[in-house]
């Protein structure tokens, strides 16, 4: 029995799905305490590596500092975010990571009836916040595992609100060049926002361009999110970060949950700022495992397109709910995307070796 009245719309949506953990992929397959103990999780597109040691410090300092708020508007962090990326200080961001923000701007332009647009398979969170506004999914199908900007424009009436873009895409990896991004600005009015989901612009490699300077300064209905949580190895910390027009950045401010970047998470982003270059060594070493994995299951006969992120795409259709779960069984968890495909995270050299082997003896 449902208590109250819940809005109709939130009653009937699922919930979002996080990946699955070690632990509730043991107790479904039935794996006993050592096959659980060795397993590995390759669900969450998570850093395998922990933070670097000078964020750690700043973190556990932080610590002793938490029977006080932080500060709601994240001030310090802003204006080291500004002078990094720059911009004026009056057009950042920030937010309970870019997942966080991303709602923000849903519950700040989404009206009851509205359409959002979006390239899919790509961010489940995406169809959630639609659902929690009440606003209309506009789900424009990849070609080829990609974006199809042409008809994600055509898709574009007089009630969308928003175009959502994640690039490089999750869960395919795939990514566009911004030129190809400014094609598709320059087909839709002025007044829909188009929202570059930047969370794993670190693991790119070849030279995409940067909506940030490239984008941002000549149309102002464009809205940039990138996150500490990926490459910066934050993500339980939850920072998010995001570039905007002004008058976007204070509509966006207007529905941020009172101190959601926590102290923690401010002068732990700090001290990744400060330490980007130490965090870039992990980055390349992230790339370089994600590359390695690329050709191994290509070499093994597997379709793998370009992966743009820290993760692999394997497009498996209808094999997908046969393999997964095999996967599982030999303790290699994964994200299913049903009759689609498998995400699978790059972790360590060990943990990717465990995943291909596993792979191969399908």
């Amino acid at each position: 029995m449902t208590v109250g009245r819940p809005r109709a719309t939130v009653a009937a949506m699922a919930p979002y799905r996080p990946g699955k953990s070690v632990a509730m992929a043991a107790d479904e397959h039935g794996l006993d305490a050592a096959d659980a103990a060795d397993a590995v999780k390759l669900s969450s597109n998570e850093n395998p590596y922990p933070p670097v040691a000078s964020v750690v410090e700043a973190v556990a300092a932080a610590a002793g500092e938490v029977n006080r708020y932080g500060d709601h508007g994240a001030t310090e962090l802003r204006h080291a975010l500004a002078g990094w990326l720059g911009v004026d200080v009056a057009q950042v961001v920030t937010g309970c990571g870019s997942v966080g923000l991303l709602q923000q701007l849903f519950l700040s332009y989404v009206d009851p009836g509205d359409e959002v647009v979006y390239p899919w398979p790509s961010f489940e969170a995406y169809p959630v916040d639609v659902r929690i506004t009440a606003g209309v999914e506009v789900a424009v199908p990849l070609v080829d595992h990609a974006f199809d900007l042409e008809a994600v424009a055509a898709a574009v009436t007089p009630r969308t609100k928003l175009v959502v873009l994640a690039n490089p895409n999750n869960p395919t990896g795939t990514a566009v060049h911004v030129d190809e991004i400014r094609t598709l600005v320059e087909r839709v009015p002025d007044d829909v926002l188009v929202v570059v989901d930047e969370a794993y612009r670190e693991f790119v490699t070849v030279d995409l361009g940067d909506p940030v300077t490239d984008l941002v300064p000549d149309h102002p209905n464009v809205v940039v999110l990138r996150t500490f949580s990926k490459a910066y190895g934050l993500a339980a910390l939850r920072t998010g970060y995001g570039v905007a027009d002004p008058s976007v950045a204070e509509q966006v401010d207007k529905v941020l949950i009172p101190f959601a970047v926590n102290h923690l998470a401010q002068k732990g982003s700090l001290a990744a700022i400060a330490a980007r270059d130490e965090v870039q060594v992990v980055i390349d070493r992230l790339t370089a495992e994600r590359d390695r994995v690329v050709v191994a299951l290509r070499d093994g006969g597997w379709e793998v397109p370009d992966a743009h992120a820290n993760f692999v795409w394997l497009p498996l259709g209808g094999r997908t709910d046969e393999v997964f779960p095999e996967l599982e069984r030999q303790g290699v968890v994964v994200r299913p995307f049903p009759g689609v495909g498998i995400r699978v995270t790059i972790g360590t050299p060990a943990e990717n070796d465990r995943f291909l082997a596993a792979l191969a003896r399908l």
